[in-house]
C-alpha cells in the first residue's frame, strides 16, 4: 500500500505544483478537470456504451408515450412499467464502470485531503498533539518523551487520559517552515511531521498511524509508524480549511464533486462518451 500511496502522491504533487502560490481554487479546478477526463475514459472503456444508449432511448420513448397517451390508463401503466425496466437496465450497465472507478477515486480523494482539508499552523499558534495508544497500554505508567525540532515548542506537560487511551501535549508553532516531532518510547523513536506557515496551497498530514490497510488508504501522508510499540497514532490537530467564494465557505469535497461532474458533462461529447 505504501508504494500505491507514493505513486498517487507524486502524481497529485506534480499536478498541484504550479498552483501552490495561487488561490486553492486553481489547483482544485485543475485536479477536478483531470479527474473528469480520467473517469470519462475509464467509463468509456469499461461500460457497455450500446446498452446504455439503448436504455436511455427506451426511457425517452416511453416518457413520450406517457405524454401522448396520458388519458389511457392501460397505456400509462405499461409505459411506467417499461420505464422502470429500462431504468434497471441502465443501472445494471453502469454497475461495472462504477465499481472500477471507485478504487482510483478513493485514492485520489485521500491524496487531495492532504492539500485541501487542513490549514497549516501559523507562527505563534498553539494546538494539541495527541498520542493514541493500544487498549492494553496504560497511559499513566507508560514512559514517553516528546521532542520538537527548532521552530516548535512543547508548552504544557503531558495530559494522560486513561479512558481514551491517549496522551496529549500542547504544541506551539514558533517559526514558519517544516518541522517534526520525535516521540521516544521504549527505546524507539517515532517521528511525525509538522508544517508551520507556507503557501496558500500546502500539503498537510495531520495523522501518522499504523494498523489496517484502510488506515493506510485514508492517511497516506506519512509512512506507517513502526511496530513494536503501543503507539497507534500521532495526531496534530491542525485547523480546518475551506475554500472561499463570494464570501461563502465551501468544503473542498463539495467543490471537487461539483467541478468534476460539471467538467465530465462538459467533455463527454468531446470524448464521445455516453453517460
Amino acid at each position: 500500500m505504501g508504494i500505491v500511496n507514493l505513486v498517487f502522491g507524486r502524481i497529485v504533487d506534480v499536478i498541484l505544483l504550479p498552483f501552490r502560490g495561487a488561490s486553492p481554487w486553481f489547483g482544485m479546478a485543475a485536479v477536478s478537470l483531470l479527474t473528469a477526463l480520467l473517469m470519462l475514459e475509464v467509463y468509456k472503456h469499461t461500460s457497455n456504451q450500446a446498452a446504455i444508449r439503448r436504455a436511455k432511448d427506451r426511457i425517452k420513448a416511453h416518457l413520450l408515450e406517457l405524454r401522448l397517451f396520458k388519458d389511457s390508463m392501460p397505456v400509462t401503466l405499461r409505459a411506467q412499467a417499461a420505464i422502470l425496466k429500462a431504468n434497471l437496465s441502465y443501472l445494471a450497465a453502469n454497475l461495472k464502470p462504477l465499481l472500477v472507478m471507485i478504487v482510483p477515486l478513493v485514492l485520489i480523494l485521500a491524496q487531495l485531503s492532504l492539500w485541501f482539508d487542513r490549514a497549516t499552523l501559523g507562527p505563534g499558534e498553539e494546538t494539541l498533539v495527541k498520542i493514541g495508544l493500544e487498549e492494553k497500554a496504560d497511559p499513566i505508567s507508560l514512559p514517553m518523551e516528546l521532542e520538537t525540532s527548532p521552530g516548535l515548542a512543547i508548552v504544557s506537560p503531558a495530559v494522560r487520559i486513561p479512558d481514551q487511551h491517549e496522551v496529549a501535549w500542547r504544541l506551539k508553532a514558533i517559526a514558519a517552515g517544516p518541522g517534526h516531532l520525535t516521540l521516544r518510547i521504549g527505546g524507539l523513536a517515532l517521528v511525525k511531521s509538522v508544517v508551520v506557515g507556507g503557501r496558500p496551497l500546502t500539503k498537510v498530514s495531520p495523522l501518522a498511524s499504523r494498523g489496517s490497510l484502510w488506515k493506510q488508504v485514508l492517511y497516506p501522508g506519512e509512512r506507517a509508524l513502526a511496530a513494536g510499540t503501543p503507539v497507534r497514532s500521532i495526531e496534530v490537530l491542525y485547523p480546518a480549511k475551506s475554500l472561499n467564494i463570494f464570501g461563502l465557505r465551501v468544503h473542498w469535497l463539495v467543490a471537487y464533486l461539483i467541478l468534476s461532474i460539471a467538467f465530465g458533462f462538459a467533455f463527454k461529447g468531446v470524448l464521445k462518451v455516453e453517460i
